[in-house]
Order: C-alpha cells, then sequence, then structure tokens
C-alpha cells in the first residue's frame, strides 16, 4: 500500500473507531459491539454510499471519491473542520500524488522587522513541520533560544518532546505535546513523502513513547488561538494567551504573538522578562 493511502486508510479507522452511534443518530439494532465506534456499514449509510466502496476507501484502495463524497463521509464521522480538511488533503494526495517543494524556508526581511518590533510580545514564525524560522527576543527569553540551535535542529516539535525542559515549562505539557502532534500530523497529511517530516517523525518516535502513541491516534488539530500556562524559571507562573496569523504569500508559515491581559501578574512577569538581560537575534 503507497503512504498516502495507508495515511487515508488508518486515519478513516481512526476517526470512524471514535465514532458515537448516538450521536450519530443510529437506531441501536440489538447487536453486542465488539470494538467502540462506527461499523462500516453504518458510516456508508450515513455517508449514502454502498458498504464495499467505502470498505476499499479503509483498505487503502486506489479509488478517488468526489467532493460531495469527502464532504459526506466526514460529515458521518462527524469530523471538525481541522479533520475535514485533512480528509480533502488525503484523498488528494490519493488522486495525485505531489510534493511540495522541499527547499529551505526564508523569510523576508521585513518579517524578520515585524518581530523585531513586537519588542513587548514574545512572537515566533513556525514553517513547515513545525520549523522554527524566526523568534523576537521575548519568545527567546519566554521559550528557548532556537535561533543559536544549528539551523537543522530549529524545530517546535523537536524542543517539545526531546528537551526535559518542557515538561518544567509547561505546567500542561502533556496537553500542549498531544497539540504539537495533532498539528504535525495536519501539515504532514500534506506530503507524506517530505523526506525531511519522515525523519523528523522517526527521530520523534525513537526519542518519546508518548509521541508513537499520540502519533498513531492520527488525531489532527489546527492551531489558531488558545493560552499556555508556564512555570518560568526566571519570572515564576504566567499565562499567555496566543494568537496565530498566516503570512500573505506563504501558506506554510504561520506567525504566533503571546500577549498577557493587562493589569494583570502575567503581564507584570512579561514586562519583568522584557527588562531582564534577553539576547539579541543573532545576525
Amino acid at each position: 500500500m503507497a503512504q498516502h493511502n495507508r495515511e487515508l486508510a488508518d486515519f478513516l479507522r481512526r476517526a470512524r473507531g471514535l465514532g458515537d452511534p448516538a450521536r450519530a443518530g443510529l437506531p441501536a439494532d440489538g447487536r453486542v459491539r465488539r470494538v467502540p465506534g462506527l461499523r462500516r456499514e453504518e458510516v456508508a449509510r450515513l455517508a449514502g454510499v454502498s458498504t464495499d466502496y467505502y470498505a476499499r476507501l479503509e483498505q487503502g484502495r486506489r479509488i478517488v471519491p468526489s467532493p460531495a463524497v469527502v464532504a459526506a463521509i466526514g460529515r458521518a464521522l462527524d469530523l471538525d473542520a481541522a479533520g475535514r480538511a485533512h480528509l480533502a488533503t488525503l484523498v488528494g494526495r490519493t488522486a495525485s500524488p505531489r510534493r511540495r517543494p522541499n527547499s529551505v524556508q526564508r523569510l523576508r526581511p521585513g518579517v524578520h522587522q515585524l518581530l523585531d518590533s513586537l519588542d513587548g510580545e514574545p512572537a515566533l514564525v513556525l514553517g513547515r513541520r513545525t520549523d522554527v524560522l524566526a523568534s523576537n527576543r521575548m519568545a527567546r527569553a519566554l521559550f528557548t533560544d532556537f535561533e543559536r540551535m544549528p539551523a537543522a535542529r530549529r524545530n517546535y516539535a523537536r524542543w517539545m518532546f526531546l528537551d526535559d525542559g518542557t515538561r518544567e515549562l509547561f505546567a500542561d505539557w502533556e496537553v500542549h505535546a498531544r497539540t504539537t502532534v495533532e498539528s504535525l500530523r495536519l501539515d504532514v497529511g500534506a506530503d507524506p513523502e517530505d523526506r525531511a517530516a519522515v525523519a523528523l517523525v522517526a527521530e520523534l518516535r525513537a526519542g518519546s513513547r508518548e509521541f508513537g502513541r499520540w502519533w498513531d491516534e492520527h488525531r489532527v488539530h489546527q492551531r489558531t488561538h488558545g493560552s499556555k500556562r508556564l512555570r518560568h524559571p526566571v519570572v515564576g507562573e504566567l499565562t499567555v494567551e496566543y494568537e496565530t496569523f498566516a503570512l500573505p504569500g506563504d501558506p506554510d508559515t504561520t506567525l504566533f504573538v503571546y500577549t498577557a491581559e493587562p493589569g494583570s501578574s502575567s503581564r507584570e512577569a512579561l514586562g519583568l522578562l522584557a527588562s531582564w538581560g534577553v539576547p539579541a537575534r543573532p545576525r
């Protein structure tokens, strides 16, 4: 089975296993369910396709459902927006495997200037595979100094799972680590044959049992906003909110900006961090 077919098959099986018959409006039929979730024939009925057709999708056969059928399967599996987008991407990969350019991503000088201008707020830019493309001095002080790492090692997922300090820094480490896996899974779904992504996943599997377990769940998540509770070694406990912004002209890059509520102890902590001896960005 080709890699892109396997991704689609595994994702459908995982999503079906999480289905709720009652939520789907399926009447009880008296049969004992040996495994949790929906049966294949139930998904097929809800989606308006034959059981054989849906079964072939789960088996990774090279068939290409129409957009209407993809949407119907998404509804039958009760996928959220990220899940529906991921399903559509995987189906598209099955139809016509394409590779995104694997060239090194580089940011425009204006983006670096923008980061530096956000002097009081931590901000960083992530690219493909959660690579950290740039960060301002506040982000380096709040999280870690990504830009003093070798360029090939600047990766948010790698830092989250292979740097022991993150478990102390994030009060809810498991929540954020899971989200990182789900975001990486969504990105890798766009190009499962990306050699750099394959190598990263293999490295994280070898270095973290949690990563391997969560990766195999095939969950996906699109980070657009949220909050992080931190236990910072210099300024103590604080909570930051983040918003994300897609950079125009490059859909594979995302700007993350972190703020704290005005007048809060977290805002005071960020102010203290700003006055601390934070290193400037290497030139």
